[in-house]
């Protein structure tokens, strides 16, 4: 298999757990989420389809640029795209606990770990492929800030 096919296929599958992951999202976004007190930084609705697009997209090139790249060691390769797998578990399971347990202490907890797992990626896709791993710094920084909006959104209700 080819690089492009395998970029390719890594963009599917991460947009592919974005727009399931979205299925939770849906479930109380228009009742939940609406009687829910948010921060005044709160970024408005329409904003989250488009950035998360754009970030899955580029997570999946990052993955892409990992999985057919010709660095010697497969061990660390192998063991990138496994953390690189469970960052994405963990990325779908927010949107799980955060919309459709409707739990933003739990959801909070575990973005802290998404974020860790983020930072980790980062820092092994390095050695395999510089550019993977900048591919994912627009993505640390969004869950970043979204850390910070689910921790206000949590201590504004609890």
């Amino acid at each position: 298999m080819n690089k492009s096919v395998k970029i390719i296929i890594s963009i599917c599958v991460c947009v592919l757990v974005g727009f399931l992951s979205g299925f939770a999202t849906q479930s109380s976004v228009k009742t939940w989420f609406l009687t829910v007190n948010k921060p005044f930084f709160n970024p408005p609705s329409w904003l989250f389809a488009p950035v998360w697009t754009v970030l899955y997209i580029m997570m999946g090139i990052a993955f892409g640029l990992i999985w057919s790249s010709n660095f010697k060691d497969k061990k660390v390769v192998k063991s990138a795209m496994i953390i690189f797998g469970i960052q994405l578990g963990l990325n779908a399971l927010w949107s799980i606990l955060f919309f459709g347990l409707c739990n933003p202490l739990l959801a909070f907890i575990e973005i802290l770990l998404l974020w860790l797992f983020i930072f980790e990626t980062i820092k092994v896709f390095k050695p395999i492929d510089g550019l993977a791993s900048k591919l994912l710094y627009p993505y640390l920084a969004w869950v970043s800030f979204a850390t910070i909006l689910n921790g206000s959104i949590w201590w504004l209700n609890k």
